[in-house]
Protein backbone atom coordinates (compact mmCIF):
# COMPACT_ATOMS: atom_id res chain seq x y z
CA UNK A 1 0.00 0.00 0.00
CA UNK A 2 1.72 3.78 -0.90
CA UNK A 3 2.34 5.38 1.88
CA UNK A 4 -0.02 8.31 3.26
CA UNK A 5 2.27 11.47 2.09
CA UNK A 6 2.32 9.90 -1.81
CA UNK A 7 -1.50 9.45 -1.47
CA UNK A 8 -1.96 12.85 -0.58
CA UNK A 9 0.40 14.11 -2.58
CA UNK A 10 -1.41 14.99 -6.06
CA UNK A 11 -2.82 17.44 -8.15
CA UNK A 12 -6.17 16.67 -7.30
CA UNK A 13 -7.67 17.52 -4.15
CA UNK A 14 -7.70 14.63 -1.37
CA UNK A 15 -10.41 14.54 1.42
CA UNK A 16 -8.94 12.27 3.76
CA UNK A 17 -11.92 11.32 6.14
CA UNK A 18 -10.77 10.45 9.50
CA UNK A 19 -13.45 7.77 10.92
CA UNK A 20 -14.36 4.70 13.40
CA UNK A 21 -16.83 2.04 12.76
CA UNK A 22 -18.34 2.58 16.11
CA UNK A 23 -19.21 6.81 15.71
CA UNK A 24 -22.42 7.72 14.59
CA UNK A 25 -21.81 11.11 13.08
CA UNK A 26 -18.90 9.12 10.83
CA UNK A 27 -22.00 6.39 9.82
CA UNK A 28 -24.61 9.82 8.83
CA UNK A 29 -21.23 10.79 6.55
CA UNK A 30 -20.89 7.90 4.48
CA UNK A 31 -23.63 8.61 2.28
CA UNK A 32 -22.52 12.56 1.78
CA UNK A 33 -19.25 10.91 0.79
CA UNK A 34 -21.18 9.09 -1.90
CA UNK A 35 -22.79 11.62 -3.01
CA UNK A 36 -20.14 14.12 -3.10
CA UNK A 37 -17.79 11.80 -4.99
CA UNK A 38 -20.74 11.12 -7.50
CA UNK A 39 -20.76 14.97 -7.99
CA UNK A 40 -16.92 15.17 -8.24
CA UNK A 41 -15.93 12.47 -9.94
CA UNK A 42 -12.22 12.82 -10.57
CA UNK A 43 -12.58 16.36 -8.98
CA UNK A 44 -11.49 14.66 -6.08
CA UNK A 45 -9.87 11.31 -4.24
CA UNK A 46 -11.38 9.95 -0.88
CA UNK A 47 -9.78 7.90 1.16
CA UNK A 48 -10.97 6.84 4.61
CA UNK A 49 -8.65 6.42 7.37
CA UNK A 50 -9.99 4.08 10.69
CA UNK A 51 -8.73 6.01 13.41
CA UNK A 52 -8.63 2.61 15.84
CA UNK A 53 -6.29 1.24 12.91
CA UNK A 54 -4.34 4.32 12.41
CA UNK A 55 -3.50 5.73 15.58
CA UNK A 56 -0.25 7.34 14.89
CA UNK A 57 -1.58 8.90 11.44
CA UNK A 58 -4.28 10.07 13.66
CA UNK A 59 -2.38 11.60 16.24
CA UNK A 60 0.17 13.26 13.35
CA UNK A 61 -2.66 15.29 12.21
CA UNK A 62 -3.92 15.99 16.11
CA UNK A 63 -7.48 14.23 15.28
CA UNK A 64 -8.96 14.33 18.47
CA UNK A 65 -12.33 13.24 17.54
CA UNK A 66 -14.23 11.46 14.78
CA UNK A 67 -15.39 12.52 12.19
CA UNK A 68 -12.40 14.94 10.95
CA UNK A 69 -12.12 15.87 7.67
CA UNK A 70 -8.68 17.00 6.10
CA UNK A 71 -8.38 18.02 2.28
CA UNK A 72 -5.04 18.02 1.04
CA UNK A 73 -3.58 19.18 -2.61
CA UNK A 74 0.29 18.62 -4.07
CA UNK A 75 0.97 17.12 -0.13
CA UNK A 76 -0.18 20.25 1.80
CA UNK A 77 -3.23 19.74 4.28
CA UNK A 78 -5.36 23.05 3.05
CA UNK A 79 -8.37 22.60 4.78
CA UNK A 80 -9.76 20.91 7.89
CA UNK A 81 -12.98 20.00 9.52
CA UNK A 82 -14.70 18.41 12.15
CA UNK A 83 -17.97 16.56 12.90
CA UNK A 84 -20.63 16.23 10.43
CA UNK A 85 -19.88 18.31 7.17
CA UNK A 86 -23.15 19.22 5.04
CA UNK A 87 -22.42 18.04 1.30
CA UNK A 88 -22.52 21.40 0.27
CA UNK A 89 -19.46 22.82 2.47
CA UNK A 90 -17.50 19.90 1.94
CA UNK A 91 -18.34 20.04 -2.29
CA UNK A 92 -17.51 24.39 -1.84
CA UNK A 93 -13.81 23.39 0.34
CA UNK A 94 -12.56 21.04 -2.49
CA UNK A 95 -13.92 23.13 -5.54
CA UNK A 96 -11.90 25.79 -4.15
CA UNK A 97 -8.92 23.59 -3.50
CA UNK A 98 -8.76 22.56 -7.34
Amino acid sequence: MAKFSEIVDQEVPVLVDFYATWCGPCQTMMPVLEELKKDLGDQVKIIKVDVDKNQPLAAQFNVRGVPAFLIFKNGKQIWRGAGVQPLADLKHQIQKAG
